[in-house]
């Protein structure tokens, strides 16, 4: 093992580390997928439309992209640490904003905000992990950031559940009589705060450390990591992988100063962070309840169908974490990537299906329905095995040590643009050209993505940090 020796390797501390800079990944997750069961709240309470929905629900998107691009550079000037703090307090207040807002012009600020906490943690969560594992289980241990986004997702999808059954629908009236759908909004408090706490107990990332010329710092983590031995020989490798002039890194350090250009791994990057969302998961997180509802389901049952998802999609994602320091990064995403090709476009079949009753009711006629329940499920579990976890992974370790904060915040800023294209254009697309022309866009993205992975990507598994070249 080249990070000390399996005896030195402190694995409980390491452990406990991952465990609470992951609680940004559950954060992540619960607030992206709060929205989904809070869709008829909103429209009843602020008189919206499906332009106002989308926007309503896109709004958190625009804080993530801006706090995915800041975060990543933030995370060169005040720490790993010190942004995920800084997400764990716009996470709190978002949830207690978004629950009091008394208009959609509020919700959305609340949005925005909570969306600057999503983005700062999306991507700096990953990249600290891999910055305090050893290199045999990097992989292993970065996928539990996927874990906890879904978990959180889940987690979001149940209490969503269980506050509608309770109050008798998501618009009905819970605890002191505000709707249940406030509550929903509430109840992200809790996590958020015990996500404050527990940064106050974490180091901060040497890579980072050393970076800032606090090298004495760096290596009593280091120390603490892998062993006294082992965290001198790292400072120096740490040392010697940034730039020869020992500048702080920077945003120009994205450009190859031979030939002028950017760097073809951010490329690489950007094209992973894209893909991500071209193949149309986050319609499933975002609007899953909604989707199913329009193709006959009831709202409870929707609830419950978002549950199912989301429990496959955590055993998806501990198989990923099972094979991804075995066959590595790239065969997954080639699996992922021709599996929901096949799953999407057999969703779009199913859809072309649908019939409108004498009432106006929509349905899937025979089977069409079970066959596309079973193969959104199917989907899931492609993306979560492979896609999910593993694009997080690589954009947390492939970058060189003196660009990955600034790698991070374009690949991260690219993600989100994404997701919001893909999230806020969904309700009027399903409506025109519908939801197979839509379905098939998406499946078409997941086959070019496959070519793109054989084409730009480059395996990581194994690799050290101070070994990656780009």
């Amino acid at each position: 093992m080249s990070e000390g020796s399996a005896e030195k390797v402190n694995m409980a501390f390491i452990a406990a580390i991952v465990a609470v800079a992951t609680i940004g990944g559950f954060m992540f997750g619960y607030d992206s997928g709060v929205i989904n069961g809070t869709q008829k709240g909103l429209e009843s309470a602020f008189d919206l439309g499906k332009l106002g929905i989308g926007v309503n629900v896109g709004a958190i998107l625009v804080g993530s992209s801006i706090g995915a691009f800041g975060a990543g550079r933030m995370a060169d000037m005040i720490g790993r640490r010190g942004v995920m703090m800084l997400a764990a307090i716009l996470f709190l207040v978002s949830a207690l904003l978004a629950g009091a807002a008394g208009s959609s012009a509020i919700f959305i600020l609340a949005r925005i905000i909570g969306g600057l906490g999503v983005g700062a943690a999306s991507v700096i969560s990953p990249v600290y992990i891999s910055e305090v594992t050893p290199a045999a289980v990097r992989g292993r241990l970065s996928s539990v950031q996927q874990v906890m986004i879904i978990s959180g997702l889940t987690g979001a999808f149940v209490a969503n559940f269980v506050l509608a059954r309770h109050a008798g629908g998501s618009t009905a009236p819970l605890w002191l009589d505000f709707p249940a759908w406030r509550w929903m909004f509430w109840l992200q408090a809790i996590p958020a705060a015990i996500y404050f706490v527990a940064l106050l107990f974490i180091p901060e990332s040497p890579r980072y450390l050393v970076a800032r010329g606090r090298e004495t710092q760096a290596e009593a983590v280091l120390t603490r990591l892998f062993g006294a031995q082992e965290a001198a020989r790292k400072v120096v490798e740490i040392r010697d992988s940034l730039a020869a002039d020992h500048h702080r890194p920077k945003l120009s350090d994205l450009i190859d100063k031979s030939s002028g250009t950017i760097r073809p791994i951010v490329w690489t990057g950007i094209g992973l962070a894209v893909f991500q969302q071209l193949v149309g998961i986050n319609v499933v997180f975002y609007y899953g309840a909604t989707l199913w509802e329009a193709v006959g389901f009831s709202e409870d049952n929707a609830l419950q169908i978002n549950i199912l998802s989301g429990v496959l999609s955590i055993g998806a994602c501990l198989g990923s974490m099972l094979l991804i320091d075995r066959i590595g990064r790239k065969p997954l995403l080639l699996i992922g990537s021709a599996g929901m090709a096949v799953t999407l476009a057999i969703v779009a079949y199913a859809f072309s299906t649908a019939v409108t009753g004498a009432d106006g009711g929509v349905s899937l006629p025979g089977h069409n329905g079970l066959i596309a329940l079973i193969a959104a499920n199917l989907y899931v579990i492609f993306f979560n095995m492979s896609w999910g976890p593993i694009m997080w992974v690589m954009l947390g370790e492939m970058f060189p040590n003196q660009i990955r904060g600034s790698g991070l915040a374009v690949a991260g800023f690219a993600q989100w643009i994404a997701n919001a294209a893909i999230s806020v254009s969904f309700p009027a697309l399903a409506v025109s050209p519908g939801l197979v022309m839509t379905y098939s866009g998406y499946a078409l993205f997941a086959a070019i993505s496959y070519f793109f992975v054989r084409k730009m990507v480059q395996e990581t598994k194994g690799r050290e940090l101070e070994d990656m070249v780009g």
